[in-house]
């Protein structure tokens, strides 16, 4: 099935053209890093210490989740959010030290890797050091900030604020000079308006040329001058929908076809079956299931991703991803599993040699 899908695909037209996308970005395998979840240490040493493990698999991009100060104030679970975010210019002290993230950074540029961190742009903690600034966040009819959706444990900004756009661009660019990041993956970022984006980049690349930036949303906008890639949630959904049994396989084809006549030409999606947001795809599909999404990934246009110990099959008894407990990944299951590395690393290894 999945051959056939990949050999078949044919090309349609699309309405404008995608911005120019680094090699390093085209030709890339993303991992995200929980690093609260990474380590029993839990910390930036202990993801440092398995660099050689990643590089030797064929990852070649870290995605680090958000790595800031987590607010206290509405908290979900006994830790909080790492999406709830008290200051953007702090690193979390359960992490770290600067002196360690940068170590962790020179340390993956040395073996060929690159490292982008999280950024959630779109809102803050409810305890936020933004809060001084009670003029950089939205109203609801009653005057009080409000946040967005359900999400209550945090409060949304305002982006018709200057001064709120000129702190961000600030503090982005902060990160890119101060520890030779290699650009960002950005939170909701179809919630943030486009030429906020569009306004950063051109900032961003006057920093350090050739970054990259995948935006956390499936908007064509997004592609024309702000971002390389986005996030194929269509066809992530889809893909679920059938190994579960509730679409037929060919919904497949009408995702990635949309996608085709609907994005910029020559737009880069991120692929992926498992994340921080979702039950681990192994709990969702069974292992079987779980290995032939991964294929179906790999094989497809775009950038792949694995997510946090994918490699190694792990999972918990409920398949939660813990995002506001700590919940460390069961390198164990490595022993039991011992397949799944060498799955992971021969899709890797054909990957790369494949045009």
């Amino acid at each position: 099935i999945i051959c056939g899908f990949v050999l078949g695909l044919c090309a349609v037209s699309n309405l404008a053209a995608q911005r120019p996308v680094p090699d390093w970005v085209r030709d890339g395998v993303i991992y995200e890093i929980y690093p609260r979840a990474f380590s029993q240490q839990g910390n930036f040493n202990a993801t440092t210490a398995r660099l050689d493990e990643l590089k030797d698999l064929g990852v070649t991009i870290l995605w680090l989740m958000p790595i800031h100060p987590i607010g206290q104030e509405k908290k979900k679970g006994t830790i909080g959010s790492p999406y709830a975010v008290r200051d953007y210019y702090a690193i979390n002290r359960d992490y770290g030290t600067a002196d360690d993230l940068k170590r962790l950074v020179r340390e993956a540029h040395a073996r060929g890797m690159k490292v982008i961190i999280d950024i959630v742009a779109n809102h803050t903690s409810w305890d936020s050091v933004l809060m001084k600034h009670p003029e950089f966040y939205k109203r609801d009819a009653k005057g009080n900030i409000t946040y967005p959706y359900d999400w209550y444990d945090i409060a949304a900004l305002n982006y018709d604020n200057q001064e709120l756009r000129r702190y961000m661009r600030d503090m982005l660019k902060y990160w890119l000079r101060e520890f030779d990041l290699d650009g960002f993956r950005c939170d909701v970022a179809g919630e943030v308006p486009t030429d906020f984006w569009e306004t950063a980049r051109l900032a961003l690349e006057d920093v350090k040329p050739n970054i990259m930036m995948l935006a956390e949303a499936h908007k064509p906008e997004l592609q024309v001058k702000a971002f390389d890639l986005d996030y194929s949630w269509p066809l992530h959904s889809a893909l679920t929908d059938v190994l579960q049994g509730r679409a037929p396989a060919s919904r497949l084809r009408g995702e990635w076809e949309k996608e085709q006549r609907e994005w910029p030409a020559g737009a880069l999606h991120m692929r992926f079956s498992d994340n921080h947001d979702e039950r681990r795809a192994i709990t969702r599909f069974g292992e079987p299931a779980a290995l032939a999404a991964s294929a179906f990934v790999f094989m497809l246009d775009g950038v792949p991703m694995l997510y946090n110990g994918m490699e190694i099959g792990d999972t918990t008894e409920s398949g939660a991803p813990a995002l506001f407990e700590k919940l460390p990944i069961f390198w164990t299951f490595e022993q039991r599993r011992p397949e799944f590395r060498k799955f992971y690393k021969q899709l890797m290894t054909l990957r790369r040699r494949s045009k």
